[in-house]
C-alpha cells in the first residue's frame, strides 16, 4: 500500500463527521495519546476492531496529551506523527483529533455504535458512556495486555541513558 493509501484514513473532525457515514457498520471508537506504538497498543486496536465493521480512532492532539499530566516532554512524538503511525496500522479505519481533555463532545458528534476503552476504566463512571448508551449504542472495556505501557517504557528508557 503506497503512502496515500493509508494517509487517505486521516481526517479532521469535521471531514470525520462527512467520512463515518460511509465506513461499515458497527463503527467501534476508540481513542487515546498512543504516543509510543508498542505490542499493547495494537492488541487493544485489533481487539477493538473485531467488534464491529470498522474502526474509528481519535487521537489526544499535543495540548490535550499535555494536559494528561504524563510528563512535560511527553507526548514524544507529535499529533500528526502519531496520527500517521495509527493510520498505517490495517484494523485502524480512519483517524481524527479531539483537543478537549475528554472525547465525549466528539462521540455525540459521531455517534459511533460501540465505544472502546481499556480495562482500566470503570464504563459505569465514563461520561462517554453514558453519551453512546443515550442514543443506543454499547460500551466496552477491553483488558489491556499485561506488562505493556508507553509511561513504562518511557522510564525504561530513561533509566538506561
Amino acid at each position: 500500500m503506497s503512502d496515500a493509501g493509508f494517509l487517505s484514513k486521516l481526517a479532521s473532525r469535521g471531514e470525520a463527521l462527512k467520512r463515518i457515514a460511509d465506513l461499515p457498520k458497527p463503527v467501534v471508537f476508540t481513542n487515546g495519546v498512543f504516543d509510543v506504538l508498542h505490542r499493547g497498543h495494537v492488541t487493544y486496536l485489533e481487539q477493538a476492531r473485531a467488534l464491529g465493521g470498522s474502526l474509528v480512532v481519535a487521537l489526544n492532539t499535543d495540548a490535550s496529551a499535555k494536559r494528561l499530566g504524563k510528563g512535560d516532554d511527553r507526548p514524544l512524538n507529535k499529533e500528526l506523527d502519531r496520527a500517521v503511525v495509527m493510520a498505517a496500522l490495517e484494523s485502524v479505519s480512519l483517524v481524527t483529533w479531539f483537543d478537549e481533555d475528554t472525547p465525549v463532545t466528539l462521540i455525540s458528534e459521531l455517534k459511533p455504535d460501540v465505544l472502546v476503552k481499556g480495562g482500566d476504566y470503570d464504563m459505569r463512571k465514563l461520561a462517554e458512556t453514558a453519551v453512546v448508551e443515550s442514543y443506543g449504542g454499547t460500551a466496552v472495556a477491553i483488558a489491556f495486555v499485561d506488562g505493556y505501557s508507553t509511561t513504562a517504557l518511557v522510564r525504561k528508557i530513561r533509566s538506561t541513558s
